[in-house]
């Protein structure tokens, strides 16, 4: 593994970098008061963004993308997760990779729209009783003729009231196993308007202001079979093997959003005097910005390896779960240990430092919360053993 970047993505670290700084940046604090991501600003940033190519950055170039191999795609990440979520999110999007899973059909009418910026999609797995637990989820698809017919409720979804069309899990039967019944599952497309399926607004969340959550309800809501993605009752193939990455790419923005709270708790330290010196001599001080650097460098470190391994075909569910956990876990700390060095102006919103610190407690929660990834790691390291 070269730890070294080439000049490619030296580029790729600039050009976003200076794109954040110099059309999100400027919008962040509007966005942190009013909670509101207005829709002209939205398409604003995206018609620069589409213009410097870092629109849908994530997908492979016979799609539009930019084609970027994993490491790439995560530095780029990286610095998109400096600023606002609701603006890099929206603004630059990304979309989903389980558009990749679709046929020829689907990625036309789906996939490539997103990829223009025409429309935004949507993915709908949890509900209000089963988060962690999938296999728990109780909204259900039954065929009737040639359709099905969705029924239940989903929550917690990210940016639904500006998505065209949601891809949506539901209990579609079950199967006996040795260890009980299990509810088989199969993922749709749903277009927005199409009767029974209602979107409706969600909950105020104190993480990711302007970024918003909603609540999907379907009362038999009847779609084609050709929604299906994937195959019948093949939904969590459909997941596993598309979305994992998304643990580095949650792991990637927390890295940016750490580094940006460590440089400013950095230049505090310089530049603030208590009892005649600067108080980054004191131990109190200089010892903190120590322990935030290297426990950043660390996530950072796990991250990359991740990212190289998953080019490499070797990357395991541990890894990626280790970089999402420590990444996510280092935010969290830095963000805090940046405040206490600011001391009362750190929670002022004249700085990003509040929004970061309340940003970040998110960031162990969804994409799998700090407990799952501890589940996973620990299951990888027993099944070695024959536990």
């Amino acid at each position: 593994m070269d730890f070294g970047l080439t000049e490619e993505q030296r580029m790729i670290v600039d050009t976003t970098r200076a794109f954040v700084e110099t059309e999100l940046y400027p919008h962040e604090q509007m966005v942190e008061r009013t909670g509101l991501l207005p829709l002209d600003l939205i398409r604003e940033i995206q018609r620069k963004a589409i213009a410097a190519g870092l629109y849908a950055a994530n997908m492979p170039v016979e799609v539009g993308g930019a084609g970027l191999d994993t490491l790439s795609w995560l530095l780029y990440e990286k610095e998109l997760g400096r600023a606002n979520y609701a603006l890099h999110w929206t603004c630059v999007a990304r979309p989903s990779n389980i558009l990749l899973a679709g046929n020829a059909e689907q990625r036309e009418r789906y996939l490539m729209p997103c990829i223009r910026g025409e429309t935004w999609d949507c993915l709908a797995m949890t509900e209000p009783g089963a988060g962690s637990d999938l296999r728990g989820m109780k909204a259900s698809a039954r065929q009737e003729g040639g359709d099905w017919v969705l029924n239940g409720t989903k929550h917690f979804i990210s940016h639904a009231d500006l998505a065209g069309f949601a891809i949506v899990f539901m209990a579609s039967g079950e199967e006996q196993t040795p260890r009980g019944p299990k509810k088989l599952i199969t993922a749709f497309f749903v277009d927005k308007g199409t009767p029974g399926f209602t979107v409706r607004e969600g909950y105020r969340n104190v993480s990711h202001r302007g970024y918003t959550n909603a609540v999907l309800e379907f009362d038999d809501c009847r779609v084609p079979a050709e929604n299906v993605l994937g195959e019948v009752h093949k939904g969590f193939e459909v997941a596993n093997s598309w979305l994992g990455a998304t643990r580095l790419q949650v792991a990637s923005t927390c890295l940016g959003r750490a580094e940006r709270a460590l440089g400013h708790a950095i230049s505090y330290a310089a530049e603030r005097k208590q009892f005649g010196q600067q108080i980054g001599k004191f131990q109190g001080v200089s010892f903190k910005l120590a322990d935030m650097a290297m426990e950043l460098k660390a996530a950072e470190l796990l991250t990359r390896e991740a990212a190289w391994k998953y080019d490499q075909g070797t990357v395991t569910e541990a890894d990626m779960s280790m970089a999402k956990l420590k990444a996510t876990e280092v935010l969290a700390h830095i963000a805090d240990e940046a405040i206490q060095i600011h001391g009362g102006m750190g929670l002022m919103d004249e700085l990003p430092l509040e929004r970061i610190w309340r940003d970040s407690r998110v960031e162990r929660i969804w994409e799998g919360t700090s407990e799952i990834q501890r589940h996973i790691i620990s299951r990888e390291l027993l099944r070695a053993v024959g536990g």
